[in-house]
């Protein structure tokens, strides 16, 4: 695949929330950035995205997730009435809930009109409420809207069980606040020692004070999904921060998000995003491009 046809875009300049709408083109080229993406999608018969390597054919209604650094791209789009709510990655990472939400839809990139009807519902009269505030000149709007995106989030939270019907079991058991708080120990350790000798399943369930089979079932649900997949994810969101904040070689970046060596480092990338850590790295610009090009894409009062 060529990449030198791909666009360079950061959002880095907006604040922990953002909204937009009045693009005149309809079409914007393969790009990622540190910000995590709500597309609601407007009337049209083309509506053409793609997330990652999976292209989606969508109806006016339906709206489109990009989770904080994934690959993305609007291939045909009425971007001009299309809404799009931006959110920032540390916004998220300041709450262990908003963690572990974005963490359990990470693979859901659609929520389809006609096949999630109430929920889609509901979740566009949020985001038609956080249009009204950011529109507004009331001086907190950006409160208001961080408050009504947590909505969005909990009300998809709500849902789960239409999207990940295997989980009911574990969602009938349940745990206690107590088992959660361990998982919210256990985790932020991880995320702060990604270097550590022994990260390893059987470790963590000892920091938790819990048998291995029980860590085992309750990170799963706590997470949305398991230990192994999880801690690649984590190192992952780690190696991308680097590629986008630091000049740093690609060995020390694998080291410092803890994978072991380059080929490890390579494969699970790769297996990821679909290239290789240094083609990634080349996507991402630290100027602004993005909204210069685009007529600043601000709300337009209607």
């Amino acid at each position: 695949m060529d990449y030198s046809q791909y666009v360079k875009k950061d959002f880095d300049g907006i604040s922990a929330f953002s909204l937009s709408m009045g693009a005149k083109a309809r079409s914007y080229n393969a790009h990622w950035h540190s910000h995590g993406e709500i597309i609601l999608v407007a009337p049209g018969e083309n509506n053409v995205f793609k997330v990652n390597r999976d292209t989606y054919h969508l109806s006016p209604g339906d709206f489109v997730l990009v989770w904080p650094r994934e690959m993305h791209e609007v291939i045909d789009a009425d971007l001009e009435n299309t809404m799009i709510i931006r959110f920032s990655n540390a916004f998220v990472n300041s709450l262990f809930d908003l963690q572990r939400i974005m963490h359990f839809y990470r693979n859901l990139h659609v929520i389809c009109i006609n096949t999630h009807r109430e929920l889609v519902a509901n979740l566009t009269a949020i985001a038609y409420r956080m249009k009204e505030y950011f529109m507004s000149d009331v001086p907190d709007k950006e409160l208001r809207c961080c408050m009504l995106l947590m909505q969005f989030m909990l009300t998809l939270d709500e849902h789960k069980n239409e999207f990940v019907p295997e989980l009911d079991e574990l969602e009938k058991n349940g745990f206690t606040d107590d088992i959660y708080r361990r998982m919210i120990v256990v985790t932020d350790y991880i995320k702060h020692n990604l270097t550590a000798d022994d990260l390893s399943q059987a470790n963590m369930a000892k920091m938790a004070g819990i048998s291995k089979d029980y860590f085992s079932r309750v990170f799963k649900e706590a997470t949305g999904m398991n230990y192994s997949k999880w801690l690649n994810m984590i190192r992952l969101e780690k190696a991308t921060e680097l590629l986008a904040t630091e000049d740093k070689p690609l060995t020390e970046i694998a080291m410092l998000s803890g994978f072991q060596s380059i080929p490890s480092f390579n494969r699970v990338f790769r297996a990821e995003k679909g290239m290789s850590p240094g083609e990634y790295r080349s996507m991402f610009e630290k100027s602004n491009p993005y909204i210069a090009k685009y007529d600043n894409l601000h709300v337009k009062n209607r």
